[in-house]
């Protein structure tokens, strides 16, 4: 079965797109918070992560479009992540998607209120979807959904994955490698994870097939950090949005920085090996998850 990820990915990607700026424009957009949420939420971006759950929603045989709440929600809540991660006080990053970042095209106070309300919106999102969507999950998992990107998006995940990474700058851990993949797997995995899961139980999956998404996800989320890593040495910025070589002039502990950069690329290659593997039983509906799974490990940005 020929099977077009290009296509794919830009038709998920518009789709994801036209709901956030439902979301966006029941709100006067001359206001100053509301221009700013829309600069960073809708600057263009991968859409990975609402993708990837849309895409676990198909393997397990759904209709898709059930899962677009929680898609929505997990991109506002990421885009949050990625306008506090820019502020001087963090990364200190001018670029994003190769645009200024919130916090230079309006304010550092600004642009901390657009990550607070694209947080504390995604929730409302998912609990009270029927001003958006059509269709949307139950009550009963709806609640379950609030309560794994919760967690995956504070202090058990996200949150704490990034404190751990700014803590990695004045701390060396007696085993680098396996500090580094633990800020990984909370700060990166767990909302990568969070997506695949909650696809899954968007349309009421069986607990064996969400099991094995998990495993695919964890898998897929730790091959995508890694290619990060790599990219910041060799992407080109024009193609990324962002700078390169940032993280060798933070000294920032990184896969390419421990174990080197081509042991780097085996090691994000045995990761996406491993998670194709354990969707081996899932029939063609699974199709899109395991070209994404290929797409990491070949992306330019």
């Amino acid at each position: 079965m020929n099977f077009n990820l290009s296509k794919y990915l830009t038709d998920k990607q518009n789709l994801v797109n036209q709901y956030l700026k439902l979301i966006l424009h029941q709100y006067d957009n001359r206001h100053e918070l509301i221009m700013a949420m829309e600069h960073s939420l809708m600057a263009g971006g991968k859409r990975l992560r609402p993708i990837l759950a849309m895409a676990a929603a198909q393997a397990c045989g759904k209709d898709f479009l059930i899962a677009l709440p929680a898609c929505c929600a997990i991109e506002m809540v990421h885009t949050y992540s990625l306008i506090h991660d820019d502020l001087p006080a963090m990364d200190n990053d001018d670029l994003r998607r190769g645009l200024p970042t919130c916090h230079k095209k309006f304010s550092e106070a600004t642009a901390i209120l657009a990550g607070d309300a694209l947080l504390t919106h995604a929730f409302n999102i998912i609990s009270d979807p029927q001003q958006i969507f059509n269709i949307y999950p139950g009550y009963k998992t709806r609640i379950k959904l609030i309560s794994k990107l919760s967690k995956a998006a504070g202090i058990q995940g996200m949150v704490q994955g990034q404190m751990l990474d700014m803590q990695s700058f004045q701390l060396k851990q007696d085993n680098d490698i396996d500090h580094l993949k633990n800020i990984h797997a909370l700060k990166t995995g767990q909302m990568i994870t969070l997506s695949v899961e909650a696809g899954a139980i968007s349309v009421g999956s069986d607990l064996r097939t969400i099991d094995k998404l998990i495993v695919y996800a964890d898998k897929i989320g730790l091959a995508f950090q890694v290619m990060d890593d790599i990219l910041n040495i060799e992407g080109d910025p024009s193609i990324m949005g962002k700078a390169a070589g940032s993280d060798i002039l933070n000294d920032k502990m990184t896969f390419p920085a421990i174990i080197g950069l081509e042991a780097s690329k085996q090691y994000a290659k045995k990761l996406i090996d491993s998670a194709l593997e354990s969707i081996d039983e899932l029939d063609e509906k699974a199709i899109p998850l395991r070209a994404i799974a290929h797409y990491i490990i070949n992306r330019d940005h």
